[in-house]
């Protein structure tokens, strides 16, 4: 006769769970561990008892040739399957996973997936078919049982009775009797037809491997699964139909390696299905059990040391009244001792004074807490990843969970190393870090200023990623050479050439800087034109400040620079004012970027297209004043000539509206012109001084609106410079007269600085 299996029905990642299941173990002293998970994972569980592996962990489980398709099962120390996992493996017995092997479940996913596809490309009736994240969210078993014994949720319930606890080996016949019952009595809680097979073909599974393992002779097993199934596991149903349930599943093939993961991606917060609400605290939990200091008072001070490193008071006696406010709220309520409850409360009582905002640090450093696993470094991987961790060591750059701020000098080869490493692995859509675009980071400067954290995800994008290539250098070139065939638009792939000069990558430079070309010698689009000029300048101005070889953009960048001359004049007609106000601000920027290049033929070329939209019947007139404004700025055109464009567009027979929107433009939204530039000052002061009455009437209300756009302390500025009269405003700087030879003086200071070259 058989042995019959030893259930041990657990909470996935509860403390209290854990410490009853291993007083349980040492008791029964089993010969054989199944534990619910992964059964393509038994090849690497050796890694369990590993010197390097630390919880948090995930088994990361994905489809070579569909990474997409992966699951994570995440694993912390006080998670019961771990420990058992653990001892199994310390005392030298079998220890298994038993539930339904991913290479069926994965490809029953990836056929609802498809299926779900079809239906939305072919609908097959006029009624949407909703997904499964539509349906009805069932309602917690648990909280049956906890209403019955006077909790508000399920929740509650558990964490009193179990996980703070651990009371030892009888608590699993209790849950055992409790959630049987519970599965019998409840309604039917799957949200699909797809849940309820997906859950009955994972205990037939289970059911086969207990029986499995009773045929080999073991006499002591024991069978750790989610206390949900117990009811299920403990049916009974006959091998035969286990197997016809079983037979004709798909497959796909399987991977399985250990991953680091986090506190927040095993909070429920972060969307895990199986997640808990509090990892720190229960991490203080299982490791406080065996302490000689109570709970409650290890608790409190870790709480205090983190309100004193934010210089927020929090004495000894602050300390000792908030302990014994939780023993007394924890005796008021019969538990045998303080809950995360009654500490927050005596926490915001006692330390915080009421102020729920000192809380709200706590619940995020202590609560859900910033833990990162990590893995042995033999465990199975891509060699992308491996590529990777090589560099992470050598840069001396840690992945961690919280976020970081990284500030680089690209002086230093070292930081310019961290630097092309972070530029690569954007390119992969990888973003461990975000590079800050204010401050010291601005393009020009020897710094770039990153915002770090490693997210546990980024380990698939890597495996996806691989099939680009084995080191991050070739996995960046190719992808660049995909996107170059994907992406339409100038200005994307202006932005992705500067992207890969930034990783250091020459032959992702040449594909991207040949597919722009093409691209460009195919568009006569002005817009799209101007789009792409302002990445190309800035990469052929400040590339040498990170030692990239800019000079190979300088073609594409000239004749892009033409090709929007040309067709800059046609562009600028027949628009409305909406466009007209969109290509202004792709005009603007493309005069920067003219500027940037500080090319004579270039600029020619600019500067003659700004002179025929200046003076191009049916320009729209916003455009005509931006351009004149452009004009003299540059000294193209002199005061005169400008006085005579604006005479002419401001004129008693101009339409008012045209004549505002060329003011609009001529004065470039900005009151800096009119305060600083005498000679625009003057041309609009003699302007306005020239209206008749009745046109001064009409022009005022389209003046205003031009007007109402600066700011106040401008127009106060405006104000003041009016009521001082035309001398002032008159008045025209002295020409200086440079010392050219002292002029000259700095300049080999000034080069070392900058790391300018003569």
């Amino acid at each position: 006769m058989s042995a019959s299996p030893h259930y041990f029905g657990i909470r996935h990642h509860g403390p209290g769970s854990a410490r009853s299941l291993l007083r349980a173990f040492e008791a029964l002293q089993p010969d054989c561990v199944l534990v619910e998970g992964p059964p393509e994972a038994e090849g690497v569980l050796s890694a369990v008892l590993a010197e390097g592996m630390q919880p948090p962990v995930a088994l990361l489980s994905y489809c070579p040739d569909a990474p997409r398709q992966a699951v994570y099962h995440p694993f912390a120390e006080f998670s019961p399957e771990w420990q058992a996992l653990r001892w199994g493996l310390t005392a030298g017995v079998p220890a298994r996973f038993i539930d339904l092997p991913l290479v069926h479940g994965l490809a029953m996913e990836k056929a609802e997936q498809d299926a779900a596809a079809q239906e939305v490309a072919e609908p097959t009736s006029d009624i949407e078919k909703p997904e499964s994240g539509d349906a009805p969210e069932p309602g917690d078993p648990l909280t049956w049982l906890a209403h019955a014994a006077g909790y508000a949720d399920g929740e509650s319930w558990w964490n009193h009775m179990v996980e703070e606890r651990g009371d030892g080996e009888q608590l699993f016949v209790a849950i055992s009797e409790a959630m049987t019952t519970l599965r019998a009595e409840t309604p039917e809680r799957h949200r699909s037809e797809a849940d309820a097979r997906r859950e009955a073909l994972r205990e037939a599974h289970m059911r086969q491997c207990i029986r499995a393992a009773q045929k080999e002779g073991f006499v002591r097993i024991a069978v750790v699964c989610g206390a949900w199934h117990l009811g299920g596991l403990q049916a009974e149903v006959t091998a035969k139909a286990d197997a016809a349930l079983l037979k004709g599943l798909p497959k796909l093939k399987v991977n399985t390696t250990w991953v680091p993961w986090t506190y927040r991606h095993l909070a429920r917060a972060s969307g895990y299905g199986a997640g808990i609400a509090s990892p720190g605290w229960y991490e203080h939990l299982w490791r406080s059990h065996d302490s000689a200091q109570p709970r409650a008072v290890g608790w409190l001070a870790r709480v205090a040391r983190l309100m004193r490193e934010r210089d927020l008071d929090c004495s000894s006696a602050h300390l000792i009244e908030a302990t014994r406010l939780a023993d007394t709220l924890a005796a008021l309520r019969d538990r045998p001792a303080p809950g995360l409850d009654e500490l927050h409360e005596a926490t915001r009582t006692v330390l915080t004074m009421g102020d729920d905002t000192v809380l709200r640090f706590i619940d995020d450093a202590l609560v859900v807490g910033d833990r990162f696993g990590s893995v042995p470094p033999d465990v199975p991987t891509v060699p992308l990843q491996r590529d990777l961790e090589q560099q992470q060591k050598s840069l001396r750059l840690k992945p961690e969970a919280t976020q970081k701020t990284l500030d680089l000098d690209l002086r230093q080869p070292n930081d310019l190393a961290r630097s092309h490493l972070l530029h690569r692995l954007n390119l992969l859509d990888i973003p461990w870090g975000t590079l800050a675009r204010i401050g010291r980071s601005a393009r020009g400067t020897f710094h770039e200023i990153w915002t770090l954290q490693w997210q546990p995800e980024f380990a698939l994008r890597l495996i996806e990623a691989s099939r680009w290539g084995q080191t991050l250098p070739k996995a960046a070139t190719a992808r660049v050479a995909e996107r170059c065939a994907e992406v339409q638009s100038l200005a994307e792939l202006a932005r992705l050439v500067d992207a890969v000069l930034l990783a250091d990558l020459d032959e992702a430079v040449a594909a991207a800087t040949q597919a722009l070309q093409d691209r460009a010698a195919l568009t006569g689009d002005a817009q799209q034109l101007l789009a792409a000029l302002p990445a190309l300048a800035n990469v052929f101005r400040y590339g040498n400040v990170r030692q990239t070889d800019a000079t190979l953009v300088a073609q594409v960048l000239d004749g892009l620079i033409l090709r929007a001359a040309i067709s800059l004049p046609l562009a600028g007609s027949a628009l409305d004012d909406a466009a007209a106000d969109t290509l202004r601000d792709q005009l603007l920027a493309g005069h920067a970027a003219v500027g940037l290049r500080q090319s004579e033929a270039q600029t020619e070329a600019w500067q003659r297209a700004l002179q025929q939209l200046a003076a191009q019947h049916g320009a729209h007139a916003l455009l005509q004043g931006v351009a004149t404004r452009l004009l003299l700025d540059a000294g193209r055109w002199d005061t005169p000539q400008a006085a005579q464009a604006l005479s002419l567009q401001l004129s008693a027979g101009a339409e008012p509206a045209k004549a505002a929107a060329w003011l609009d433009g001529f004065l470039n939204r900005n009151a800096v012109v009119l305060l600083h530039d005498a000679a625009v000052w003057q041309l609009v002061d003699d302007w306005l001084a020239s209206l008749s009455e009745e046109h001064f009437v009409r022009v005022l209300p389209l003046v205003r609106r031009t007007f109402s756009l600066f700011e106040a302390a401008e127009r106060r500025d405006l104000s003041q410079r009016a009521s001082q009269g035309a001398a002032v405003a008159t008045a025209v700087m002295a020409e200086t007269t440079w010392d050219e030879a002292r002029a000259v003086l700095p300049l080999p200071l000034l080069r070392q600085l900058l790391g300018v070259s003569a």
